[in-house]
């Protein structure tokens, strides 16, 4: 019985002992740029980063969509897929043990005859002197790795997604608002014109003209109502809301635009280290350590493999003997194979290996290339955003004033209702980006949060 323990021990030093052929990863070397270290840059390190506009339903709308989107379930189980397949490798290391039991019965002339049996144990393993399993098991951590980067992935976007909606949402409300309040206003000025022009104050050209102005605000009213119906359903889906729950259920409403905190401004110069959190980043280069561990094992096979099997067991005629004494038997046996012609078969692999390298180191650059560029791009919205509503607030006080100015001379007879209603539609106008405005403010900070590699944590 011992035997082929032994072998197995003797095989696993030679395991341990061999070599590793292919090359051992090095990280590329890529020309970066260099920026300060700034601690404002820590409100983008923490797993729950939408937490810093303060509004407790987007809170719980994120919550949500972490627990029952769909995109999220399907990522987490690709990561059970590739833990799996770490295990499959690792098994590839270990030896292969198993049982059997064999028992028969012979019959002669006379009713009676013999009953061997034999019950057994053996072990196989294949020395891998060089590293083909080793790295088939590197390769396989590296998928591991790249499938949980690919589900943080999943997770920045969906974040992400699910504020910006939310903050769309908030956006529409705000506008629906003002074309309400301003429906109501072109109404009771259709019904004052309706007066002055039944009682000849007016022309039948101004009274249409109001009538106008006050259809248009209605249609611009019910357009946006169709915008808001689709971005509660688009909000409803990355939630993991059932079909039910889309059509019957309202998306809870938490703070205002105006209410909804907006974080410091963000400097230039932050630490480009920072992007090494992105997971697409740190996916890439998984999946590049994975395509260098698979040029080693794709050598190996080049080399021929060793199997080595012990056997053990008892064998007996007959079954009440099967595990006396003397019925011991054990076997051992070594082979080795070599390739000798495989019709350029294990060439053809070596080259696909590597090609998948340089095809895999080329990903990593271009994923590397486009972090920096949505950084830089996401730095600069977050900052022109911020002057853009600043412009957009200046110029709606300004035609505030103006409105109220011009209605006083409107009233006085000063000038027509035309100039008036130029006025009023430059005043919507404002109204209607200032409230774009400030949701691409909050946009921008949930872009470049995204672009920072939102909230993964080492």
């Amino acid at each position: 019985m011992n035997v082929w323990i032994k072998t197995v021990k003797w095989a696993g030093v030679l395991c341990v002992g061999g070599c590793m052929l292919g090359p051992n990863y090095q990280a590329p070397k890529l020309d970066l740029p260099k920026g300060g270290k700034d601690p404002q840059a820590q409100v983008f390190m923490k797993a729950d980063w939408w937490q810093v506009f303060e509004d407790p339903v987007l809170n719980t709308l994120e919550t949500q969509a972490l627990a029952h989107n769909q995109d999220l379930q399907a990522a987490m189980a690709r990561v059970d897929e590739a833990r799996a397949e770490v295990g499959l490798a690792t098994a590839d290391q270990m030896p292969s043990i198993s049982a059997g039991l064999q028992s028969s019965r012979e019959r002669d002339n006379t009713g009676t005859g013999p009953s061997p049996s034999q019950a057994s144990l053996s072990a196989s393993f294949e020395v891998d002197l060089w590293g083909k399993y080793r790295r088939l098991k590197q390769a396989a951590r590296a998928q591991l790795l790249a499938s949980q980067a690919a589900r943080d992935t999943v997770r920045l976007t969906l974040t992400a997604d699910v504020a910006n909606q939310y903050f769309t949402l908030r956006q529409l409300d705000r506008q629906q608002e003002i074309l309400q309040r301003t429906l109501t206003a072109r109404e009771e000025n259709v019904r004052i014109y309706t007066v002055r022009y039944q009682a000849g104050y007016c022309t039948e050209m101004d009274l249409r003209r109001v009538q106008a102005n006050k259809d248009n605000v209605q249609a611009q009213l019910q357009s946006l109502s169709l915008q808001r119906e689709q971005n509660e359903t688009a909000l409803a889906v990355l939630l993991g809301e059932s079909p039910r729950e889309i059509v019957a259920r309202a998306i809870a409403r938490g703070k205002t635009l105006d209410e909804i905190n907006l974080v410091p401004d963000v400097p230039d110069d932050l630490p480009s280290d920072l992007l090494s959190r992105r997971p697409d980043v740190r996916q890439a280069e998984e999946q590049l350590i994975a395509a260098n561990a698979d040029i080693g094992a794709a050598r190996a096979a080049y080399f021929p493999s060793i199997s080595l099997t012990g056997a053990a067991g008892f064998a007996s005629d007959a079954l009440s003997g099967l595990f006396t004494g003397g019925a011991g038997v054990w076997s051992l046996a070594g082979q080795a194979l070599a390739p000798i012609f495989e019709g350029g078969k294990i060439r053809a692999q070596n080259k696909k290996a590597e090609a998948r390298y340089r095809e895999q180191l080329a990903n990593y650059t271009k994923t590397v290339e486009t972090a920096f560029k949505e950084t830089y791009d996401a730095l600069v919205a977050n900052r022109l955003n911020r002057s853009i509503f600043d412009s957009y607030q200046a110029q709606t006080q300004a035609m505030q004033r103006s409105y109220e100015l011009s209605k006083k001379q409107e009233d006085a007879g000063l000038i027509g209702v035309t100039d008036l209603l130029d006025v009023e539609e430059n005043l919507l106008s404002a109204e209607m980006n200032l409230a774009s405005a400030r949701k691409s403010e909050l946009s921008a900070v949930v872009n470049l949060c995204k672009a920072l590699g939102g909230g993964w944590k080492e």
